[in-house]
Order: structure tokens, then sequence, then C-alpha cells
């Protein structure tokens, strides 16, 4: 099936042959829903810490991070804004030429409250002659759409989220980059010292960099710290063969087979190359400004807190199991913790001699850590934290996908429609073993938690294959605690009018 000059392509990429295979079997079989046990809930694989609780595992950590630690923060921030644009877009194309949508009216009606309505009024001018108000009043909506999207204007509509101007300051308008930056500075650091990741794309690698020339010097004088900001691409070895609707690859038109990115799932690699303590991983476009951060700072303390306490203790079992030294009481205890601290549990566990229960122990607490901050429930789209059946026949926490559940089994989607919390992806990562070393996070995704999408290529449609997604999959086989924040420390941006709400003023 595959010809000389295909291998030669995929060599190009880093994929082998054998992936290639891998990839072509996965559209032909599908990919099996995770059998679920229950959505997690308050006391059932969530907890909510008291306040006196929330105090000690802040002050845990801020103790943690005042010791020398590698501390970093990963934001995700390639994905271009497009989206965010889509019902201005739609305006630019449609048969009239004043805001007629709720939408619409409620963009332009509130023009002046966006942190780019600066750079966008000197757009206009530029292109028109004109200013903002001057276009509106004469009717000439679109000419500021188009100023504010197109790459003779601000060029928004094709830029990356982390490069818009989001929050305006009174001397400056900031982007979601200088919000994570700020944020950094707060919770992030140790001695004097922050490390933030950005994984970018290759077409606006040169914009970040710009962006970080210029803000950098101003951040480090403001927050009094030193910055070390790294940036990486999505590896091509992670993109994904498409196919046709018969699983045959897909090829264009000069014979080459297609290759898709393969989901944010592929940024495993990304992590996986940090050599970290402790990694924070938070989404782009979830910043909110200087006077509203308060929550999101203390809250990530608390779950760094938490993650930093269950690890001393993770540790000093696995430091104990090693030593010989230990009792049947202490693997006792040990089991107690797995099943209650780490929410995994294994049927059949009192039946299991004590070696087999030092293997059992073993292979479950030396394992990549995270702890995920969940929100309560508002509707949002997304996954939700869930308890699912592993293929060894535990039980473990896990972040769920809609994808990932079978339609057909009412159950299920009862559980996911009428789950109490939801995924804000606010994650804090340990991807150390107890002896100080890199665990290799590749070998703790499960390959069976990708899925099969529908695209189009030139009017051609085709399959696409996501891997594994980063916070569901692709950590499938950390472990994972859970920990109920406040709806006040998640604030996305998912349309452009997202920024009128009160929480981006």
């Amino acid at each position: 099936m595959l010809t000389q000059e295909d291998r030669e392509q995929i060599r190009e990429k880093g994929i082998s042959e054998e992936q290639i295979d891998r990839q072509l079997k996965c559209f032909e079989q599908g990919f099996p829903y995770l059998r679920l046990k229950e959505a997690a809930s308050a006391g059932k694989g969530i907890v909510t810490p008291t306040e006196e609780e929330t105090e000690e595992l802040a002050d845990r950590w801020n103790t943690y991070r005042a010791e020398r630690h590698n501390i970093t923060k990963f934001v995700p921030a390639s994905g271009a804004a497009s989206r965010m644009f889509k019902d201005l877009f739609a305006f630019l194309d449609a048969d009239y030429d004043v805001p007629t949508t709720d939408f619409e009216k409620r963009f332009f009606g509130n023009i002046h409250d966006f942190a780019f309505y600066d750079a966008l009024n000197d757009a206009c001018f530029l292109n028109h002659g004109k200013g903002v108000d001057a276009l509106m009043e004469d009717g000439e909506y679109k000419q500021v759409a188009e100023s504010l999207l197109s790459d003779e204007g601000l060029g928004y509509g094709f830029l990356p989220k982390g490069l818009l101007q989001f929050h305006s300051y009174d001397d400056c308008a900031r982007t979601p980059v200088e919000e994570h930056l700020a944020e950094a500075a707060s919770y992030a650091s140790s001695q004097g010292e922050t490390n933030v990741h950005f994984t970018v794309s290759e077409a606006h690698r040169e914009l970040f960099l710009e962006l970080m020339d210029r803000v950098l010097p101003e951040a480090e004088d403001r927050y009094h710290i030193h910055y070390n900001v790294t940036m990486s691409e999505q590896k091509p070895s992670t993109d994904t063969v498409a196919v046709n609707m018969d699983n045959t690859p897909f090829r264009t038109e000069d014979g080459k087979l297609l290759f898709r990115p393969g989901g944010h799932g592929a940024l495993i690699e990304n992590l996986n190359d940090l050599d970290s303590d402790i990694i924070f991983i938070k989404n782009i476009d979830n910043v909110v400004p200087d006077k509203l951060k308060a929550d999101t700072v203390k809250w990530k303390q608390v779950i760094a807190g938490l993650l930093v306490k269950v690890q001393k203790q993770v540790f000093s079992y696995l430091e104990l199991l090693d030593s010989g030294k230990y009792s049947h009481d202490d693997i006792e205890e040990m089991i107690r913790f797995v099943r209650h601290t780490l929410g995994c549990d294994m049927p059949g566990l009192k039946d299991m001699e004590d070696t087999e229960l030092y293997i059992f122990i073993k292979n479950k607490l030396n394992r990549p850590i995270r702890v995920c901050g969940v929100v309560k429930n508002i509707g949002e789209p997304g996954g939700g934290p869930f308890v699912a059946y592993n293929p060894d026949g535990s039980t473990s926490l896990q972040i769920l996908e809609s994808s990932q559940i079978d339609r057909d089994c009412k159950e299920y989607v009862e559980m996911f429609e009428h789950g109490t919390h939801f995924n804000p992806v606010d994650i804090v990562c340990a991807t150390k073993d107890y002896k100080g070393r890199k665990f290799d996070l590749t070998k703790y995704v499960d390959p069976s938690t990708g899925f099969i999408s529908y695209k189009s290529k030139n009017g051609r449609e085709l399959k696409a294959l996501e891997l594994p997604g980063l916070w569901n999959g692709a950590m499938s086989n950390w472990n994972t605690l859970m920990v109920e924040v406040p709806l006040t420390t998640f604030n996305p941006v998912k349309t452009v009018n997202d920024l009128l709400r009160p929480q981006h003023q």
C-alpha cells in the first residue's frame, strides 16, 4: 500500500511504518468507549477542602517553593483565534452591512470596551483614513471588522489567542501571554526565578519572540523575578495520517499522503521534554486582569500544596517498600492510601498475598502525579471528572471528553450530562520519581483513548485521527487527584464578546 515516496515522506516526519500501520488499524477497528463506574463528585473523588485546609495547603506550597526547586508553567498557545471571531467572519460574508444579530450589536455597541480598541482605531485610520467611530457613523461597519480581522489590519482573525490584546490597564493593553507571565511570578517561582514554556506554531514563533523581547524586561522589573521563557512546537512525528471514508490513505492532488496534527494530545511529547520538579498546566485564554488574580493565585497554591503533600507520602511509601522493612500493617496503610487518597481501587485486593500486594502497590504508586482543579458544572462544553475502569480491572479518577462516552448507553450519557463538575484545565503535575529521575510520560498514555473525527480537504471528505487528549487519555495512567476550585478561577475566552464580561474588564 505504501510507495517508496510514501516511505521517504514518513521518514522525513520521524514516523515509523509501524506507526502508520497502527494508525490505519485504528481507522478500521475504531476505539473502544471507556467503561464508567460513576461521575466524580464532592466526597466521591473530588476533594473540597475547608478554609483551614486551604490555608495549610497554600502554606505548604509556599514553603516548598521557597526551597530550591525547578518549577515550570506550561501553556499550550499554538491554537489560532479564528473561532473567536467566527461571528464577525459571518458578518463580513452576510448580505447586510449593519449589525443585525445580537452578537453583532453587542460587539459594535461596546467596541470602546475592548482592550484592542486603540490599536483597531489606528488600523482603521491607516486603512480607511477614518477612525472606528467615524466609520460606524457612516455605516461602514464591515470596514471596522476587516481592520480587526484581516492581515491588512490587526490580523486577529489568523493570530493565536496568546498574541491578542485581552485586558486594558492604565498604561497599556495586555495579551494572555503577559497575563501568564504575571501569574507565574505569583505562584510558579522559586528563589527569584520562574520557568514559563509556551507551545507555539512555527508560523507564529517569531511573533511570540518579538513580544517577549518587548515585555520581559518590564515584567522582570515589575515582579522582581527572572524569567526563563522557552517555546516548542508540536513535533511532526506526532502528526497522524488521514484516510478516505473507506479507510484507504487520503492522498493530495500530487499523490502524497495527507498528515494532520494529532490534536493537543501530541503535546505530551513537549511536556515530556521538560525537566522540572513541578509543572503547572493552564490554557492560554483562561486569564484575568491583575485586580482579579487573587483567587487564581490562592487556588493554584492550594492544588500545588496538595500535590507536594501527596508526593511526599508516596515517596515515603516507595522508600519503605525498597527497604524491605515493612510490616503487614504498613501494607494495609498503603492500600488505604491508594484507595482513598489516590482514588484507585482493585477488586480482590483483600484476597491477595503480601507479595502480590507489594507488586500492586509499587506499580500504582510509582507513576506521575497530577492534581486537577475542577469547577462546578455550569453547562460549558468539554470534559468532566469520572471514576473509570482500567484495562487491569482497577478503577481510577479520569478526565473524560464527550467523544469517549458511549452515546448508546443511557446510563453513561446521564452520568456525563448530569455530572456535578467540569474540567477547566487547571492542572499541576509531578513528573519525577522518588529517586529524582524523570518519568517517560509517553509510557503512561492509554493509546486506546484516541478518537476519529470527520473533516474535509478541498471538498473531499476524510477521516482524521486524534491522539489521546493531553489531560485525558495522554495522562490516563497517572495518579490523579481532583480538587473543587471556585468558578472565579475559570474565565475562558471562546468568542471575542467574552472579553466584554466583567472578568475581563
